[in-house]
């Protein structure tokens, strides 16, 4: 799994940076978290597709998180897209959309379907779920858990072997498949061990930090708010923000594998700051840049240490 981080600042975008979003590309396809101003020139930057964008979800509608939505759908339209786009948030998404869709002159030929998602529901994508879970802002705030299903336990040789099964049916069985062998039928889970938790990204921007971080227990990745340093906490919290100290603590209380800080102020022309802040009580934790790659493996779930 990739994870590209398409805009990492917060509130107005700089000469360095845009303003939040996040894709997350699994297999062949990509999910949007967030579309911020200019999201579809960061997207043409990037190696990311916008005819594999099959859902985007938003975590608010306060403009640096939603306003490159009426191009980017422009845009989909002029590449011939055919292909429905589900578009979940917060309550008020289906009027926002749809007043998206009403304003300019241009026609679509693909449908456009907004979703209102709010605390505790899922959405089933097949290999993959994104659980919604409210955040702590001024607005109807989603946080969102992009989890992929439990996988297929590992193949076990030693018990292939003493079923006396030949090597080449060894694929179709950790692929899943049951073979037949010398009259016997052999099902994968007579030689595969228990199952594994997939690869988990829990995307919480815009929140002060006394929101239920038990939603993202355990997350591989966890995108946090981090407008700011310890000096302006009072200040951040009152506006529904967090610190990078903050971001941190929530990392090491959930048992996140790692922490990504994201939504960084304007007056921060580095993140140094806030990165030794973070690093210091979550020492696995990373300051993307605009366009910076995050590649998660199994490794990181099935050997976080």
């Amino acid at each position: 799994m990739e994870v590209i981080f398409l805009g990492t600042g917060g509130t107005v975008p700089t000469p360095v940076r845009n303003t939040v979003s996040v894709a997350l590309r699994y297999n062949n396809e990509v999910v949007l978290f967030d579309c911020c101003e200019g999201c579809q020139k960061q997207i043409m930057m990037s190696t990311v597709s916008f005819m594999k964008i099959k859902k985007i979800f938003i975590s608010h509608y306060h403009g640096d998180h939603f306003l490159g939505l009426p191009g980017m759908l422009q845009t989909m339209g002029m590449l011939m897209r055919t292909e429905p786009l589900e578009i979940y948030g917060p309550e008020g998404t289906e009027s926002i959309v749809n007043n998206i869709l009403n304003t300019g002159c241009y026609e679509l030929d693909y449908n456009v379907i907004p979703h209102e998602i709010g605390d505790g529901n899922s959405v089933d994508c097949g290999a993959f779920i994104v659980r919604a879970f409210g955040l702590v802002h001024p607005v109807p705030t989603n946080g969102y858990l992009f989890l992929e299903k439990e996988r297929r336990g590992k193949f076990l040789v030693d018990k292939a072997e003493k079923l006396g099964i030949p090597r080449r049916l060894y694929g179709r069985l950790q692929r899943g498949e049951s073979v037949k062998y010398h009259g016997m039928l052999i099902s994968p889970d007579m030689v595969l061990g228990p199952k594994r938790p997939g690869i988990s990204v829990a995307y919480c921007t815009d929140t002060a930090p006394d929101w239920n971080y038990e939603h993202v227990r355990n997350c591989t990745l966890l995108i946090h708010d981090a407008t700011g340093t310890e000096e302006i906490r009072t200040q951040l919290n009152e506006f529904g923000h967090s610190t990078a100290k903050q971001a941190a603590e929530i990392a090491d209380k959930c048992n996140a594998k790692k922490l990504a800080l994201i939504h960084y102020s304007q007056r921060y022309k580095a993140v140094t700051s806030l990165l030794d802040e973070a690093k210091h009580i979550f020492p696995a934790t990373i300051a993307p840049h605009d366009l910076d790659t995050v590649f998660l493996k199994y490794e990181d779930v099935d050997n976080p240490d």
